[in-house]
């Protein structure tokens, strides 16, 4: 059991989780068994949770911007339904707002790129916020809906389309995105000079 670990090897075990060691790796470094340090690990992050919950309430956020980050879990979409290795492998979205003034972090949820999702993200952003904010997004439809869900009218909210080149591909072109060469600003609700945050 983790509770049976000293400190030091507690500190130990996270570190080397946070710094992205594979459980195994950290299992062999440190002697821990790797069940107990999934059990630290989901520990510290209902900690984190906790903390974060208690410290990001009643906050005034003017402008803020909400992306979708993409992930996998073992193996890409793709592999995972064609190896049939089951619905915990995959492709995983983490849905993040920052407040773009401050680059503080209200709120993130992990799961699918789904309307469901954004419901819960966006109604989790809202719950945190004491004023009327600004919000910029991309041009995913579950956005729409769920802003309007968890704001109702108390909110300015935008839409920014970039285009960007498909110039031929090139090894120097794998780690960096390509040029954009066109933004596009849609007001969705709210007033429209407000709908320009993200760039």
């Amino acid at each position: 059991m983790a509770n049976n670990l000293t400190t030091e090897k507690k500190a130990m075990a996270v570190n080397m989780l946070c710094e992205g060691n594979s459980i195994r790796s950290i299992e062999r470094m440190t002697g821990v068994h790797r069940d107990t340090i999934i059990r630290l690990g989901v520990s510290m992050g209902r900690g984190c949770k906790a903390i974060l919950d208690k410290k990001t309430a009643n906050l005034y956020c003017e402008s803020i911007q909400v992306d979708e980050l993409w992930g996998f879990i073992g193996a890409k979409q793709k592999t995972a339904q064609r190896k049939n290795l089951g619905e915990e492998y995959g492709d995983i979205w983490v849905w993040t707002a920052i407040d773009a003034d401050t680059k503080l972090v209200p709120t993130f949820v992990t799961g699918s790129r789904d309307q469901y999702h954004a419901n819960c993200f966006m109604d989790d952003l809202a719950c945190r916020l004491q004023n009327r904010p600004q919000i910029s997004s991309d041009a995913l439809k579950a956005y729409s809906s769920a802003v309007e869900r968890a704001f109702g009218c108390n909110v300015d909210y935008g839409s920014i389309i970039n285009t960007f080149s498909h110039s031929e591909f090139t090894e120097q072109r794998r780690y960096s995105p390509p040029e954009c060469i066109k933004i596009k600003k849609s007001a969705v609700q709210g007033v429209s000079g407000r709908s320009n945050a993200a760039t």
